[in-house]
């Protein structure tokens, strides 16, 4: 029985560019999680004065497709300005592979937001962010909106995962509704952070669970 994936994506499967972390990154951006079956983790180094992606790499966990997706993103953006990079679709990275199978598709999306992920997280952390407001919860219900819970593989918030969120002099404090010994807690306390310490004017995040009690 013939795979239903190109020779292209085959070969970024077999030998993937771009695979590891980056020492110290100026950015880092995670979308998926292994209890959906498909995750995706890149880290950016850009140019502070031309704005360019100077290196990049990535990590992932799923499919041929997923691993394939991700490299060729990374080889799309390198020496990019992030401007440019932020022009990336789904549909340039699937054509660059040479297709993808239907149910697949969802993994280019999964590269592409993770890239954008990725240079929000680096124009909030520099101030690059045009009409820069206060963060607000609306705001940090956005920025939350992706993250995983790994018991259902649903968007924490759909599922009311997250119990409490608190924004105070800079410190914003979670509560999620999973004990702290859970084989995924410190994934999701990680995430959480990621997702949240970029925003300009965010200081401290904290993430507590069920057994621990905020100070």
């Amino acid at each position: 029985m013939a795979l239903p994936y190109t020779e292209k994506v085959l070969e970024y499967f077999a030998h993937p560019k771009n695979v590891g972390e980056i020492e110290n990154p100026d950015a880092v951006a995670t979308e998926g999680s292994p209890a959906c079956g498909d995750m995706v983790k890149l880290y950016l180094k850009i140019d502070p004065v031309k704005k360019s992606i100077d290196d990049i790499k990535f990590k992932s966990y799923g499919c041929a497709s997923n691993i394939a997706t991700a490299s060729i993103i990374t080889e799309l953006s390198k020496n990019k300005t992030i401007n440019e990079a932020k022009k990336i679709t789904w549909k340039q990275a699937s054509d660059t592979l040479g297709g993808l199978p239907p149910a697949k598709v969802h993994c280019a999306v999964l590269a592409v937001d993770a890239l954008k992920t990725a240079i929000e997280n680096y124009e909030h952390k520099m101030g690059l962010i045009k009409d820069r407001k206060s963060t607000s919860l609306d705001l940090i219900k956005k920025r939350l909106a992706h993250v995983i819970n790994p018991l259902t593989g649903l968007e924490v918030l759909k599922v009311n995962f997250v119990k409490n969120i608190e924004l105070k002099d800079g410190t914003v404090t979670i509560t999620v509704d999973l004990e702290s010994v859970h084989p995924f807690a410190g994934n999701i306390k990680e995430e959480i952070i990621e997702r949240l310490i970029p925003l300009w004017d965010v200081k401290k995040v904290d993430v507590f669970f069920n057994d621990e009690s905020p100070q």
